[in-house]
């Protein structure tokens, strides 16, 4: 049983589900994404996605690249290809084993003119070695012996926006084939930022004996080494493809010379090691990453899919690229970075693998500049970020969509969603916190933070006649409402965001003076600008209503019309109910959290009565169409003693992709549900948080059919081991720390477990 707790299992094969499996099939490091794409099917979306590979060409907007695909793998008995969709199936399963990080599949296949073959196969993507991925076939000829043809593939004929004509975009061009012998590599070139990308692959036949003949040949954008074996009827024969990746980001060396080199070095090692050596790092991650819940098998297999492609989808090598809202499993959102990083993902990292979240963070500094000049161009001061990122920090959000019939739908979120300036501030007070990481804050932390205060200065407005300072023509969170004035989450989170740039301005001028001045200089601020944004900190307009307790989502959200929802589908999730006429934004109706969202980030700054009172009115009304919603109100529902509806918002997370209960896994994964998944057993059952001196917080509540819930984070250099069950809290450290449980401060000493008792 323990073994099934590790798999994700497809035990049958319709075609109409080969998108969605293969999202939930892409095997990734970081460096590069591989969607699950089958080889013995023509159908689907095959994708290749290289961290920070991006290009616009033809395309509406930058948007990441899909290279040359190197996974085409064709068999053909005699003359006759080994089509899963033109054949008869006599046997399939595909399962993801997430422990090894290891994709399996198992076919038996009957061909029209009736020769039957079973397929074994496994393919990884390194831990070990990013630039590396590989995979092993065993081929067994079950009734027929003869001639069996290997074709090896790297095809650049692919492009982006298969999922609808319209968006169809080449953003690759072939420079050069080349025959390595054993193998095969294609180098191509991006059209527009002229991004080189290489892609090489060899195979092996173990059973030399079988292997008659080998050819080399080019077609177009297509390489291919072609393979004749002779094969005995019930026979098994065992063929291994190495595979080797690297770009024009990685070096300025020579990509054809490298690859070469990197290629040969893989096949005479051989597949087995390098296997090894990517299981051996997949278990140093999950010792730091694993949560382990016992007597619920179904949200023990949800949370580790989570966790596996959330952490597959970063690495510690890189601080150029960020994760993006599909990660590196599709072209969804055309593979650009929202809040959902710094907001849903970033925790995960800070509290299991710090070194990685300090690179998405550098990420947002090393786009700077771009930001400077989104504000710029748009006769603002400081930095705004852009709602949508790609590689330079430039605004890629997409001016235009196409409704369903067709006629152009302007989209606003890439000029009025500003919150992004106050996430990414909050990601990094985030950061320091959980770390006490002091030269990331006094280097990049503060800068950062400088220059979205400097752009919250200058775009909000001073209402002389109410003497309060605003925000108009926004969007928040809840994206069903555009162009709206003083967005409550806005509107708090930009405060919040001057008032902690003073704080940490002041610390920093204590801390490294000459660090101080030289940053105000470079950002041309002045010691009075500071009495300025304390002014308007403290005059920025908060929507409440007149009893102080329920907060308005932003100015006039009261006064819309109030529709209930009443029905729900198979999944759980609300139908749309009848807006009797009214438009989506002249409804009470919200798309996802957006005054809870901000209750969660800023918790003690509002008592429990004020959370719950908020809770009970906006969850009524959440339509949930966005993957980021059910996990927010999993921790909210937990904190206000909702704990049925908690468990259920949990669930819904967790099978976001799983259960495609949005509808769109086959876009890429729902990365912000990930990190959500995340955050809702480690922030909400859990009950982790940090409280406003800085101590870290345990409050659990364990559903009643949960034995134990296990979880490990990292806390300023510690490594915490969290044990919870029905009846007591353990935890274990690796330095002494204090802890506060249910509000109790208790000291841990190093290495000696503490156990509180409930």
């Amino acid at each position: 049983m323990e073994k099934k707790l590790w798999l994700i299992e497809q035990n049958y094969y319709d075609v109409k589900d080969s998108p969605k499996y293969e999202t939930i099939f892409t095997l990734a490091n970081g460096y590069r994404g591989l969607r699950g794409w089958l080889e013995f099917s023509k159908y689907g979306f095959c994708g290749n996605f290289i961290a920070g590979v991006f290009d616009k060409a033809q395309a509406q907007v930058t948007e990441i690249v899909n290279a040359q695909n190197p996974l085409v793998f064709n068999l053909y008995i005699d003359d006759e290809l080994i089509d899963i969709d033109r054949s008869e199936i006599l046997y399939f399963k595909r399962y993801l084993d997430m422990k090894n990080g290891i994709l399996y599949t198992d076919v038996e296949i009957k061909t029209p003119k009736g020769k039957i073959t079973k397929i074994f196969s496994r393919r990884f993507v390194s831990r070990n070695n990013v630039h590396r991925w590989g995979a092993e076939y065993k081929i067994t000829p079950v009734n027929y012996s003869g001639k069996i043809f290997v074709e090896n593939i790297i095809d650049a004929t692919v492009t982006n926006g298969n999922y609808h004509p319209a968006d169809k975009a080449k953003h690759i061009r072939v420079k050069e084939s080349y025959d390595f012998n054993p193998g095969i590599a294609l180098e191509t070139c991006t059209i527009d930022k002229h991004i080189t990308i290489i892609e090489g692959t060899a195979i092996k036949v173990l059973d030399e004996s079988a292997l008659r003949n080998r050819k080399y040949g080019v077609f177009g954008e297509i390489v291919r080494e072609l393979l004749e074996l002779r094969v005995e009827e019930g026979k098994e024969y065992t063929l291994q493809k190495f595979g080797v990746t690297y770009t024009s980001r990685d070096t300025d060396d020579a990509l054809k010379d490298i690859l070469a080199c990197e290629l040969k070095s893989f096949y005479e090692q051989g597949l087995q090691n390098e296997i090894r050596a990517h299981i051996k790092a997949w278990q140093e991650i999950w010792d730091k990453i694993d949560i382990e819940i016992k007597g619920d098998d179904l949200a023990q297999l949800g949370i580790r899919f989570n966790i596996f492609q959330l952490s597959s989808s970063a690495y510690d090598q890189d601080d150029r690229v960020s994760i993006a809202a599909k990660a590196l499993h599709g072209e969804g959102y055309k593979g650009h970075v929202f809040w959902d990083t710094e907001i849903f993902m970033l925790p995960f990292f800070i509290y299991t693998q710090p070194e990685i979240a300090r690179n998405l963070l550098m990420y947002r500094y090393n786009t700077l500049d771009g930001a400077r000049r989104n504000a710029k161009l748009n006769d603002y001061e400081g930095a705004q970020f852009p709602w949508e990122s790609a590689d330079d920090g430039l605004e890629v959000t997409p001016k235009w969509g196409m409704d369903y019939d067709g006629n152009p739908v302007r989209i606003w979120t890439g000029d009025e969603e500003f919150h992004i300036n106050s996430d990414i501030a909050f990601g990094i007070w985030e950061y320091y916190r959980a770390t006490r990481d002091k030269d990331f804050l006094i280097n990049y932390g503060i800068e950062t933070l400088l220059e979205t205060s400097k752009f919250w200065k200058s775009r909000v407005e001073y209402n002389e006649e109410k003497d309060r300072y605003e925000i108009n023509r926004v969007i928040g969170p809840d994206e069903f409402h555009e162009h709206v004035n003083n967005n409550f989450y806005t509107n708090y989170l930009a405060k919040w965001n001057i008032e902690k740039t003073l704080e940490l301005a002041e610390w920093l001028k204590r801390e490294d003076n000459k660090v101080y001045n030289d940053l105000l200089n470079k950002l041309d601020i002045k010691e009075e600008d500071f009495k300025e944004w304390k002014i308007i900190k403290d005059k920025i307009y908060i929507p409440y209503s007149e009893d102080g307790k329920l907060i308005e989502q932003f100015e006039g959200y009261f006064d819309l019309k109030d529709i209930k929802i009443t029905e729900h589908d198979e999944n759980g999730m609300p139908l749309w109910p009848d807006l009797q006429g009214y438009k989506l934004g002249q409804t009470q109706l919200i798309k996802q959290p957006d005054v809870v969202m901000l209750m969660l980030l800023l918790g003690d700054e509002f008592d429990l009565e004020t959370r719950r009172i908020n809770y009970e009115y906006y969850e009524k009304r959440t339509m949930h169409k966005s993957s980021l919603s059910p996990s927010m109100y999993s921790i909210m529902g937990l904190t206000v003693g909702d704990t049925h509806n908690a468990y259920k918002y949990f669930m819904k997370t967790i099978l976001t992709d799983l259960e495609d209960n949005q509808g769109n896994a086959e876009f890429g994964l729902h990365a912000a549900s990930t990190g959500g998944s995340w955050q809702s057993v480690v922030f909400g059952f859990g009950g982790l948080h940090v409280d406003k001196e800085h101590h870290l917080c345990l409050n659990p509540w364990i559903p009643e059919h949960w034995d134990e819930l296990t979880f490990n984070i990292t806390w300023q250099d510690a490594k915490v081991k969290i044990v919870v069950t029905q009846t007591e809290v353990r935890v274990v450290s690796t330095k002494d720390i204090d802890v506060r449980i249910y509000d109790e401060k208790l000291k841990v000493n190093k290495n000696k477990e503490l156990v509180y008792r409930k």
